[in-house]
């Protein structure tokens, strides 16, 4: 035996695929190959399962769609994570998981703002896995009415950025639709430059306006003669830049991967950790995980310090406000809907006692959700 062999015989650390050349690889696809056979098999195993807890739901009249329980199982996927793969992908794949366990459940029909290749379409499919109906809507107050009336199951709409605030459109939308929160998720914005022609011939950019102050200093610096054409969405952009020579858009990825436009450079925005933070809407709220936020919309008493009354209930009872924004009315001139995020669930008896006491300070107030808090970024 040579002293290669030898030292290998007597290590537990297995050879070096340089040594072995061809057939160490050969080996490890192997495992490879037995490893993805056992995992498929698992999959088949846990899919059966979930087709029979469709059927109790059926019965039952359960939603199919339970954001506690999704809750449950990514925490606890995520505990038993060993690595070397990253909680970022464990969750993707889990994702994935729940979205077919959905099409086996009950074919599920989620809204969102479109056109497809949008940024609400990329939350869309992060959130709710490729397995599930995804319909463009193509206005936000067009989503809220599809839920509303029951021909979507959920419906994905933007409520906040990071940079930007308060998306107007969704404010007002909740004014006008009975329909509750039931989920939230936190999408990273990623801004990219797409064309099919290369970088020096470009003399045209499309995308939304919004984008390219959020693209401002990086336009500048790299093409400061190119004109810039606004669009009413950045997908819209994208399709220009498919058609036209020496065009090209900011967008998405997906976008470039619907409409055939090629990545020329990443990430380019001006600001890092661009975070758009999405509500999920149905018919039915979310039960408790114990980690919750609480949405409220109100309208003060017509009375001097009746917005601080309100807020002091809240204060008194130790639950922190986490968001507030504002938006007229549409019923008075003068008169303001104010919007607020809480931590603490509907249901917990502190907060249930802080409605009732922040209703008597208001002309109107109305819960739109208590739904599990959003731990990470997809």
């Amino acid at each position: 035996m040579s002293d290669d062999q030898t030292r290998h015989a007597h290590s537990d650390t297995p050879p070096d695929p340089a040594e072995g050349g061809e057939g160490i690889l050969s080996s490890l696809r192997e495992r490879i190959d037995d490893i993805d056979r056992r995992l498929v098999e698992t999959l088949s195993e846990r899919a059966r399962v979930v087709a029979e807890i469709g059927k109790n739901k059926r019965v039952s009249g359960s939603p199919v769609y339970a954001p506690h329980r999704e809750r449950e199982v990514l925490e606890r996927a995520l505990a038993m994570n060993p690595g070397p793969l990253p909680d970022r992908t464990i969750e993707a794949v889990y994702r994935e998981l729940m979205s077919g366990g959905f099409m086996l459940e009950m074919p599920l029909r989620v809204g969102y703002l479109g056109p497809p290749g949008s940024f609400s379409h990329v939350a869309a499919v992060r959130h709710f896995g490729s397995s599930v109906e995804l319909d463009d809507l193509h206005e936000i107050d067009h989503v809220f009415e599809e839920v509303g009336a029951g021909r979507c199951n959920y419906g994905l709409v933007p409520y906040e950025n990071s940079i930007g605030g308060g998306i107007t459109d969704t404010l007002d939308a909740f004014q006008e639709h009975d329909v509750a929160i039931c989920a939230e998720a936190l999408i990273e914005v990623r801004q990219n430059l797409l064309a099919n022609c290369p970088g020096n011939e470009i003399t045209r950019i499309y995308s939304k306006p919004q984008v390219f102050s959020q693209c401002r200093r990086w336009l500048s610096m790299h093409y400061p003669e190119a004109e810039r054409v606004p669009t009413a969405s950045s997908s819209r952009a994208v399709q220009h830049a498919a058609d036209e020579p020496n065009a090209a858009a900011i967008g998405s990825y997906l976008a470039g991967e619907i409409y055939g436009v090629k990545p020329l450079f990443e990430h380019i925005e001006d600001k890092p950790n661009n975070i758009t933070r999405f509500l999920i809407i149905a018919k039915e709220s979310a039960k408790p995980t114990g980690d919750d936020k609480t949405s409220i919309m109100f309208v003060t008493a017509h009375k001097p310090g009746a917005l601080v009354d309100v807020l002091g209930v809240f204060r008194d009872a130790n639950i922190n406000l986490s968001h507030i924004d504002k938006r007229p009315s549409g019923r008075t001139n003068w008169e303001y809907m104010f919007f607020i995020d809480c931590e603490a669930h509907r249901n917990d008896p502190s907060m249930a006692a802080v409605i009732v006491g922040a209703r008597s300070h208001c002309v109107s107030l109305k819960v739109l959700g208590s739904y599990p808090r959003a731990q990470r970024i997809l």
